[in-house]
């Protein structure tokens, strides 16, 4: 037991706790911190007083001091062992080191000794359901309650628990439990106590009783404030009960409220019993459409709606209607519009046609006089710009792609009009499709002045520097719109506003370049960027129940649930996890790429062990020099800077390229960090599937390279990457650097099924591939299976490549992959496939070492 503390030390003491729980500005933070140390040191001159030396920890801690906060902490535990406010403050070291286990350890200790610490049981169920320990949530939201009855956010709180731990029926019972406690009803203006029985709706719903959620939204319909909800949720139930009449009525008040909203259309076809793919039906829908259009002269969903199920001469004359109104509007989003028909080859076909016959009718009728009739002239001239906008985009979508021809019509719209943003977008997007990234880069940017306040033109012209590889230029975009006085200047700020597109971009394009520090740095942060919107729910557990938000906040923990299966994050995931495997596999490329014009795709040069050390010295000198450089410049520009320098300036991150993360001697064991948690979806892409499984054969995890294949083979059976995959684990298994387990050999032999009994793999790769279709990536897989198969099948493998240029449904990233497989074996036919390359896509940037770069990601 810690020796009492006098009076005089005592107020010290309850003066340092007030300081840390103040919520303060941080403009006086500098200077309470300063009094909260003082206050505890003078406590501390004269004896250990575990509960201040706890205080001190959080104090330190908060000063980014973590390590000697948790000695100080751990200190005053040993100390104390029976104090509450030394487990309690334990605990919130862990939370901040993100050791969540440990910390809700320290608090369940803490409560055993003080049962009734409201703090204590709020950071306790705080942790829970950060963690989803929804069964613990719900014991401590339960102890709450007893404690707080008289708060309703502690019964919303306590319903909340069961209804995410899938107690529906408890859920709707603690509810109901609070509303009969109430002596006298709400307010009719009360929004917590709206949306409190809104949300005791949706309880109801989810419970699957449909009729009593009916009836208890009949009885909070008149009051609640949330209008739009009831008559959604009523709607949606009557829809449910097939009470169609009732339905109709429902979803035809919602129409009339915003006729803009295509799922209120959708409900309305369903109460109305109509079925698109039924031929008796679509006369119906489309005078149903029809009658909505012309209440709603300025409207577009009921007019673009019918495009879907209309089929024939119906499908040609709304068609008309519809595109002669957009394109007389000048609506740049017309083709967005429709080439969602595309997928259609007659709606396709027809679209063109009528668009070519409005272009057929400008040059046979006859120009308005501008002097004579402005208003008429600049309608035509309008519709002219709109039809060629619109052709320029048509022949440049995948599904009508004729590039020479989209060229010409953008080319078209920008002689009349040449400061219009969209066109100069529209013509890099041609160029990017030529292959020409360079150009495509430099026509963003000339459309980025043409307009330099435009936010978006902004953002597309960097991401498209980013594609050609120039980032330090991106960089320098993105500043026209960010505050380069914070700290890190441009790239701080966007770290700071968490950019996670640019910062994504950014690492692919240094990861393609083979800078691999920067590259690594760049991902990490965008790791950093999801794990703050992972810790950011904290603030959201107790703000939503005090705000009453409950609806809003469920949405948000189901979301949070789902963080990592973002696309951002698979393509971050990617991306690291490829890098960390070239640092296994050529731990040179550390010291940045030895290019030295002859270099495949690792960066690393194609000739022998001698030409390799040679260039890996060169590229170490080079590093070095770089970096001497740059410490230098760096001395120079603090030595001249101002003496008066703020403390929020002074931040600045030790390793900006990434050095630190680059010289790792564990590569394989920093990956799974990133993809790991793309992993733990059902969903998971197969490029999230595939590189796992590279990462984890090197790693020889055999239960999770097992566990990558059938996945893979469960999304598609055919995958020719799959394909090559299986061989390569098949080939490992009867090799591996260590011996395999019994256990693990047994389990392997009796699970993996995706290869036959066979003694050849060879045979089987040869049947599997009669079988299919010649495209390019199966080729291309086929001629690395070959290789893996056959030592001597070089030539034949070549062969094969060589002829991908001649598969109708090649494209110039296939060919700048297989230029890649040529170009790493060192084959005499890599410069006639180039050639052939530069024969089939004219305007495609094909010469030097930046072609495979720019086109192809990493093959490992």
């Amino acid at each position: 037991m810690a020796q009492p503390l006098s009076a005089k030390e005592a107020s010290l003491f309850r003066q340092v706790v007030k300081f840390y729980e103040a919520k303060q500005t941080k403009k006086g933070m500098a200077f309470l911190r300063r009094e909260r140390l003082k206050a505890a040191a003078q406590i501390l001159k004269k004896h250990k007083h575990p509960e201040t030396l706890a205080m001190q920890a959080l104090l330190i801690n908060s000063q980014g001091k973590h390590k000697e906060a948790m000695a100080l902490g751990k200190e005053a535990v040993l100390l104390d062992i029976g104090s509450h406010v030394c487990w309690h403050v334990y605990g919130l070291l862990w939370r901040s080191e993100k050791n969540l286990d440990e910390a809700v350890r320290a608090y369940q200790r803490a409560l055993k000794i003080e049962p009734e610490s409201p703090q204590i049981l709020r950071d306790l169920a705080l942790l829970q359901v950060q963690m989803r320990d929804y069964s613990g949530y719900i014991s401590s939201r339960r102890t709450m309650l007893t404690q707080r009855p008289h708060l309703r956010q502690n019964w919303t709180a306590l319903a909340l628990a069961h209804h995410l731990a899938g107690n529906i029926v408890d859920a709707e019972k603690v509810l109901t439990t609070y509303e009969e406690t109430l002596k006298n009803p709400p307010a009719k203006s009360d929004l917590e106590h709206s949306e409190a029985v809104l949300y005791k709706n949706h309880v109801i719903a989810d419970s699957g009783d449909i009729q009593k959620a009916l009836e208890h939204l009949e009885t909070i319909a008149t009051d609640n404030l949330d209008r739009v909800s009831i008559m959604e949720r009523k709607a949606l139930y009557l829809l449910k009960l097939e009470k169609l009449g009732e339905a109709e009525k429902a979803y035809r008040a919602l129409v009339e409220r915003n006729p803009e909203y295509r799922d209120y259309y959708l409900g309305l076809e369903q109460a109305l019993g109509l079925d698109r793919n039924r031929a008796e039906d679509v006369s119906t829908l489309k005078n149903l459409y029809s009658d909505y259009a012309e209440k709603s002269p300025r409207g577009d969903a009921a007019r673009w709606i019918p495009l879907g199920f209309l089929e024939g001469s119906d499908f040609r004359e709304a068609a008309d209607t519809y595109l002669r109104r957009m394109l007389a509007k000048g609506a740049p989003s017309t083709f967005a519009n429709v080439k969602g028909l595309y997928s259609d080859d007659f709606k396709k076909q027809t679209i063109h046609e009528l668009v070519l016959e409005y272009e057929k009718g400008l040059s046979s009728r006859t120009k308005s006089d501008p002097s004579e009739n402005s208003k008429a002239a600049m309608k035509e001239e309008r519709f002219e710009l709109a039809i060629f906008y619109f052709l320029a985009q048509h022949y440049n979508y995948h599904k009508s792609e004729d590039l020479d021809k989209a060229f010409a019509y953008i080319g078209k719209a920008l002689e009349k009009s040449p400061a219009t943003v969209e066109y100069f977008m529209t013509k890099a997007r041609i160029w990017k499709h030529r292959g020409d990234a360079p150009k495509a880069a430099e026509v963003m940017e000339a459309g980025r002045k043409t307009d330099e306040r435009d936010r978006a033109i902004n953002t597309k012209a960097a991401k498209y520097q980013l594609r050609n590889h120039d980032n330090s230029t991106a960089l320098q975009t993105m500043s026209k719109f960010t505050r380069n006085e914070a700290v890190g200047g441009t790239l701080g700020d966007l770290h700071d506003m968490q950019c996670v597109w640019f910062l994504t971009e950014d690492g692919e394009s240094f990861l393609y370049q083979r800078e691999l520090g920067l590259a690594l740095k760049r991902f990490t942060s965008v790791y950093d960027i999801f794990d703050v919107w992972q810790e950011d729910q904290y603030d959201f557990h107790t703000f939503s129940l005090r705000k009453g938000q409950i609806r809003a906040y469920v949405d948000m923990i189901r979301w949070e649930d789902r963080l990592r299966d973002h696309p951002f994050y698979a393509r971050t995931a990617i991306g690291a996890t490829q890098a960390y495997i070239l640092l296994h596999d050529y731990p040179a490329l550390a010291h940045g790429p030895l290019l030295n014009g002859n270099s495949d795709s690792t960066g690393l040069p194609n000739g022998d062990a001698i030409e390799r050390k040679k260039a890996e010295k060169k590229a170490k000198r080079e590093k070095q020099k770089k970096e001497k450089a740059e410490a230098d410049k760096k001395a120079l520009s603090k030595a001249s800077a101002s003496t008066a320098v703020s403390a929020e300036a002074k931040r600045e991150d030790p390793d900006p390229k990434g050095k630190k993360l680059v010289d790792t001697s564990t590569p394989l064991e920093d990956a799974p960090k990133f993809i790991n948690p793309a992993l733990a979806f059902k969903n998971a892409s197969p490029q999230i599937l595939h590189i796992a499984f590279e990462l984890h054969l090197r790693r020889e995890k055999w239960l999770l390279v097992l566990k990558c294949l059938i996945a893979a083979n469960e999304i598609d059976k055919g995958d020719p990457v799959l394909h090559e995959q299986l061989v390569k684990f098949k080939q490992k298994l009867a090799a591996p650097h260590k011996p395999i387990d019994e256990k693990t050999l047994s389990y392997i032999k009796s699970n993996f099924t995706l290869l036959p009994e066979t003694d050849s793999l060879a045979a089987w790769h040869e049947e599997f591939g009669r079988n299919k279709a010649r495209t390019p990536a199966w080729v291309m897989s086929e001629a690395r299976t070959d290789l893996l198969l056959h030592s001597n099948g070089g030539i034949e493998a070549e062969k094969k490549v060589f002829d991908v240029i001649n598969i109708p449904s090649v494209t110039l990233q296939d060919s700048s992959q297989a230029y890649e497989f040529l170009k790493a074996r060192k084959s005499k036919m890599t410069d006639a496939f180039l050639q052939q390359v530069q024969d089939k896509w004219p305007h495609a940037v094909v010469s030097g070492p930046g072609f495979t770069d720019k086109l192809a990601g990493l093959s490992i």
